[in-house]
Formats: structure tokens, sequence, C-alpha cells
């Protein structure tokens, strides 16, 4: 009888540590499984947030430490979500082409429409700002736009692209060519998906007197400006090549990465939202209703 029983207690045990053994290895196989998947998932949200910071600049505060107020930055970013649920601001960067609706606080009750091509982005938070230059009657022609004014009515892309510099402003020395664009341009949509066209122009700048010296800003942009040697000279003498390896100039000028993807993951879900919804509208307004048959 003591021989049978301590068989059963010895094949109840070997059953056990065999069950015990069966669910280490599937939970081990499992976490293996579901690893790779966890890290792609993470992979995804970094680049999602990398191209946040290209598409949504303006979300990003102040780098500098006295223009700094937690409070402040996260009430702003919530008002801009509320604004941007109530108006469409699309995708754009320096070098593309909008046109601005705003209503006329000179006239009540009435629209102005200005076509122009985007030569600065500026500002960050409630304050972000982007300037448009056209040539309208061979006059240049510039308005800066507050990007969360409520005046603003619509804002529309109509040549979404990039330009070799991150500032366009030697426009205003350029040629008037370089500047004019029709008022009536109809949209140039890109297909869904693809990347952002740099256009690889390079511009040529009227005879000198300039806003500005262009020689010394390092310009990708430009033709060559056709100046005397002792020009290029002195913009040598003035440049400063060490402050690219300056790590402490760069770090104070820029918000660390850990900062970025914690304001963005409190904003992605409603950036997502609203992605979604102006994707539905477009879809919507590029569907042509087949006419009757007569």
């Amino acid at each position: 009888m003591l021989n049978l029983i301590s068989k059963y207690s010895s094949t109840i045990t070997s059953l056990t540590r065999s069950t015990s053994a069966s669910k280490l290895i599937s939970s081990r196989t499992k976490a293996i499984a579901a690893s790779p998947v966890k890290a792609h998932k993470n992979e995804d949200i970094k680049k999602s947030f990398a191209d946040f910071r290209h598409i949504y600049p303006e979300f990003l505060p102040d780098p500098k430490i006295e223009f700094r107020n937690p409070i402040r930055e996260k009430l702003e970013r919530m008002d801009m979500i509320c604004r941007r649920s109530q108006i469409d601001i699309p995708e754009f960067y320096v070098g593309s082409i909008l046109a601005v609706t705003s209503s006329d606080k000179h006239s009540p009750g009435k629209d102005h429409k200005f076509v122009g091509i985007c030569i600065q982005r500026t500002g960050c938070g409630l304050r972000a700002n982007f300037i448009l230059r056209n040539i309208i009657d061979n006059q240049g022609v510039e308005i800066l736009y507050e990007m969360y004014d409520p005046t603003l009515i619509k804002i529309e892309v109509l040549r979404l692209e990039k330009r070799l510099d991150d500032e366009l402003l030697y426009l205003r020395d350029a040629l008037p060519e370089y500047s004019t664009f029709n008022p009536s341009m109809e949209a140039d949509p890109l297909p869904e998906g693809a990347p952002i066209p740099i256009n690889p122009i390079k511009v040529k700048l009227k005879p000198r007197p300039w806003l500005e010296r262009w020689e010394r800003k390092n310009l990708k942009g430009v033709e060559d400006l056709g100046l005397p040697e002792r020009f290029y000279k002195r913009a040598e003498e003035l440049a400063k090549p060490w402050e690219k390896y300056d790590l402490m100039k760069q770090y104070m000028k820029t918000i660390p990465e850990e900062e970025q993807n914690q304001i963005f993951a409190e904003i992605q879900s409603e950036l997502q939202n609203i992605e979604m919804s102006r994707r539905k509208l477009k879809r919507k307004r590029t569907f042509l209703k087949p006419s009757r048959l007569a």
C-alpha cells in the first residue's frame, strides 16, 4: 500500500513539474514573440514624434530659460488644439505656396484672400507666425499671419515643397519672377504618403545695395553673387565655423528629445483625431457626384 501511495505521489509531482515547465516555456515564448512587436511599436512612436517636430514645430516651447513657464505652455497647447479643431491648419514649410483667407477688420463682413510663398516661419505656442510674399502690380507685398489668429478663415496649401534654405528673406532682393504667383492659382496636391519634394532652384539677386549682407549668410539657394574678392574675405573673417562644434550652445538652443517626446505624447491622440477628420473631409471634397443622364 505504501509503495502504491509513493508511486502516485511521484507521478503527481512529475505532472505538476511538467505543467509548470510548459507554462514557463509558453510565457517565455510569448514574451519573445511580443518583444519585437513592442520594439516595432516604440520605433513607430519615435518616428511619429520625429515627424511631429517638423509638422508641428510651434508646439515645442521656447528654448530660452527666461521664457519658460510649464503651466502657460500647457494651457497654450490646449488652446492650440482647440483652435485646430475649428480650422484646418495644414502641413507646410518655408518655400510652400499658400492661400490664406482672413476676415478684413477694416470692412466687416468681407473676406480677404492672399496667395504667396512662405519666406519665414517663426515663433512658438500661440505666438507662432509665418510670412507670405507675392509681387502684385510690380510691387512686393508681404503679410505676416499669426497662425492661431481667430480672424483666419482658411489656410490652403497650393504647392507643398521645401527649399534649400531655412529662410527665404533674400527674395526681397531677388528678381521679381521668383516671388510672382497667380492669385487664382489652383492647388497641386501631393499623393498621400509621398515624400516632401525639395525645390533645388537657385535665385538670382539684383545688384547691390541689398537689405542684408547675403554673402555672410552661407546661403545654398542663391546663385553666385558676383562680388569683389574683398567682400568674401571680410565674410571669412567674420565667420564663426567653431560654433557648430559648441555642444553647450546647441543644447541651449534646442529642447531635449525626452521633453519633446513627453510634449508630443500629451497631444498625440488629439492631433491624430484632427488629422483623421481632415483626411475624411478631403476625401469628401475630392468625390465627384455623377451627373444624371438626360
